[in-house]
């Protein structure tokens, strides 16, 4: 009967195909010049046309704001050993009153812990390219030029909705006089992600994070790119594939306790597939199945808890620890004010490889279309190419469920996941650095040489 109830998790490899051919659709929709605004999966230019060829060198500095802390890096990339070297960091916080205050303070201060960190460095003599990781939705214009389009994650600054945060940034820096960095560039996480791996292995061209969310970029060819001017060359496209079924195109794949996470979400009708796979969903999902089965006496000999009835207490990382046996069930359910028995414990197991497994193979239904989309552009009958991993649900959770999925699904394809090592700080730098020496061929048509990554999770 359990079995009965977790049915319309388990989605065939057939049905897996279903959702991947859509996902192509909306991809093609995504990238369209006439059809973009009205996308679901949003595919947005990043201005960054080439990975890594590992001849990359020099100082590189890295900024990344992404909550209530920000981090300054100081980056060296060195050609002879291939390797890049985060040299020191330092952690700032963002007191209350600043992420409430006008932009102009939120950047004064960011510039001030900025010259702090170069006086510690001493680099205050030296003028080197920034890389910064600012996760906020923003549109991007062009490498060093990025629009907030709204402040999320308790930030409410005045004056920096609709303007360009590069500009900000600089005119801060500008306002003290004691320092100057050469460029900045704006750059999404996931891209990040990608060119840290990048580094470390050439034949990387996709990011991957499954983390709180999800997201995954790729390089595409510039004649696809119909919003961008040019016809040459690659450029690396964000996909935003979290927005994926926003326009209901995922309807006959949701259950009825997607629905009601949805429904209950901050942002409800957003992010539909996010919150089938990602980290800040999954546990709820359990939590709304556990509790169906309770109350139809399948578990816990019909008795739920206080806690287990409260939204949000059944954390994503509980499903990975039961995964890794039933001792840690017990204790978890014990924790939940749960009366169990083994049978119980079994099931709730049971209920987490469900829900997990659906979530990776989801996400292999969507990196397989990006895996053939990049065989089929290139005309290639088969493709070998690495994915840069990066999030908490890829790290904890059992990958052998999104490996087979992905074997199944792209025959034609040799693929290798590689786990990134701090994408938004090295690779946010190393985006700074392929950026400084395609600038200096101009040739590349590459822009700037900036870096300032954008997440717009």
């Amino acid at each position: 009967i359990v079995v009965k109830h977790l049915e319309p998790f388990r989605l065939s490899l057939e049905k897996l195909k279903v959702v991947s051919t859509r996902l192509r659709k909306d991809m093609i929709r995504g990238l369209g010049k006439h059809t973009h605004h009205r996308a679901a999966v949003k595919m947005l230019p990043t201005f960054v046309r080439a990975t890594p060829d590992g001849t990359e060198k020099g100082d590189f500095l890295a900024l990344d704001l992404g909550g209530t802390n920000f981090r300054v890096l100081h980056v060296r990339v060195m050609e002879e050993e291939q390797k890049m070297v985060k040299m020191d960091s330092q952690l700032c916080a963002i007191p209350q009153e600043i992420m409430l205050g006008t932009g102009e303070q939120l950047f004064d201060h960011i510039a001030a812990c900025l010259s702090e960190f170069l006086d510690s460095q001493n680099l205050k003599g030296q003028t080197l390219p920034m890389g910064f990781t600012f996760s906020f939705p923003c549109e991007q214009k062009e490498i060093d030029k990025s629009i907030l389009i709204r402040w999320t994650k308790g930030f409410n600054c005045s004056g920096v909705e609709g303007e360009d945060v590069v500009k900000l940034l600089k005119e801060a820096i500008h306002r003290r006089g004691d320092y100057d960095i050469s460029s900045v560039a704006m750059v999404n996480d996931t891209v990040g992600t990608m060119m840290s791996c990048g580094y470390r292995d050439q034949t990387c061209e996709i990011g991957m994070i499954i983390g709180t969310g999800t997201n995954a970029c790729y390089m595409e060819e510039m004649k696809n790119v119909k919003r961008v001017e040019g016809e040459d060359g690659q450029m690396c496209i964000n996909t935003e594939w979290g927005g994926f079924g926003d326009d209901g195109s995922l309807e006959d794949i949701l259950t009825e306790f997607d629905k009601v996470v949805d429904r209950t979400s901050i942002n409800p009708g957003v992010h539909t597939f996010e919150k089938m796979i990602s980290g800040m969903y999954l546990g709820e999902i359990v939590r709304l199945v556990l509790m169906k089965l309770t109350e139809k006496k399948l578990l816990f000999k019909g008795e739920v808890s206080e806690a287990l009835r409260t939204k949000e207490t059944f954390e994503t990382k509980f499903i990975s620890m039961i995964e890794d046996g039933l001792e840690n069930a017990k204790k978890i359910l014990t924790e939940l004010g749960l009366t169990w028995d083994l049978v119980d414990a079994r099931v709730v197991r049971l209920v987490c490889e469900t829900i997990s497994s659906r979530s990776a193979r989801l996400c292999a239904a969507a990196l397989a279309t990006i895996v053939d989309r990049i065989r089929v552009n290139r005309g290639l009958p088969h493709l070998k190419t690495t994915v840069g991993v990066d999030g908490t649900v890829y790290k904890k959770h059992p990958n052998d469920e999104l490996q087979k999925a992905m074997h199944f699904l792209t025959p034609d394809c040799k693929i290798k996941f590689l786990v990134s090592e701090d994408g938004s700080g090295k690779g946010a730098a190393m985006v700074t650095a392929v950026a400084h020496s395609l600038s200096k061929h101009p040739h590349c048509m590459m822009v700037p040489p900036l870096c300032f990554t954008v997440r717009n999770d």
